[in-house]
């Protein structure tokens, strides 16, 4: 086996161990931080819907309280304000899905499932913990989620949801007066929860990953050919010189010019020791006839 192919051996036994080990660190590296980027948006959304409650109970509710309606409006209650303009914003990005998830809702549509229940009871076990995320199984894939407890620490909102008495009687006539009651004051009731499919995080993932990847693979590729190209000039070329001169020389030939070469390595010292037994050989030669 040639020298050239040796190398290259032992030069692909380095670069592809190398080049696996760096495609798998990448690979996690770049999931973990696609799904920070994802909660990072969630999280957005969910500082836009706080941001829209606060507005509604700051800036709507004292006005429509000014000249009170015959009839409940839903459009002054902030989670029913914060999910249309969430799930309106959603219309454009789709794959985020809002919902204020609730133990004992008004509405029917923010009762919590199984797994909304599961965060919320967290939430309610312990007081301290303010955000939570994870992944969770669905029969369209993994979902990524985020949430944040909803506590009860406006006392207007009690006007509606302590006794069924106290609330107002088109409200009552609206979603009846079965739920939506006996909240108290700091009480956790429910949880923001923004859910995002694990592919959108995943695809981020992917597409960095193929560039990173191609752009590597571009690199050891160059690497290798220059590595080649430098072994060739420097090593083996030489080498192959040199013994094509050994063998005219070892048959009697000393027409061959002496190996020539400024080089200080180790092919100089080769190509010195060569002229210097050329010399001895042909004196030999010279002295036996």
């Amino acid at each position: 086996m040639s020298i050239r192919a040796k190398f290259n051996l032992l030069l692909l036994a380095v670069l592809l161990p190398a080049l696996l080990v760096c495609a798998g660190v990448s690979w996690s590296l770049l999931q973990k931080q696609a799904r920070e980027e994802v909660i990072h948006s969630a999280e957005l959304m969910t500082e836009a819907a706080q941001a829209i409650r606060r507005y509604t109970v700051e800036e709507i509710r004292p006005l429509i309280d000014q000249e009170p309606h015959p009839e409940f409006l839903p459009q002054t209650v902030p989670a029913y304000a914060a999910m249309s303009a969430i799930g309106r914003f959603s219309d454009n990005f789709g794959d985020f899905l809002y919902k204020e998830a609730t133990l004992n809702p008004t509405n029917p549509r923010d009762r919590a499932v199984d797994w909304e229940s599961d965060i919320i009871q967290e939430f309610k076990r312990d007081t301290d913990v303010t955000f939570l995320d994870g992944q969770r199984a669905t029969p369209t894939g993994t979902m990524l989620y985020t949430a944040r407890p909803i506590t009860i620490t406006n006392p207007d909102c009690l006007s509606c949801h302590s006794t069924s008495d106290a609330a107002p009687a088109s409200l009552i006539a609206k979603y009846g007066s079965a739920n939506g009651f006996g909240w108290q004051m700091n009480e956790i009731v429910g949880a923001q929860i923004i859910s995002v499919p694990m592919s959108i995080a995943s695809r981020s993932a992917m597409e960095a990953f193929s560039v990173f990847m191609a752009l590597l693979v571009g690199v050891f590729g160059l690497v290798f050919i220059v590595l080649n190209v430098a072994l060739n000039g420097l090593i083996v070329g030489p080498m192959m010189a040199l013994a094509s001169d050994a063998e005219k020389v070892s048959t009697g030939d000393f027409s061959v010019p002496e190996f020539g070469s400024d080089r200080r390595d180790e092919i100089g010292a080769l190509g010195i020791a060569f002229n210097r037994m050329r010399r001895s050989l042909e004196q030999a030669m010279k002295m036996m006839d």
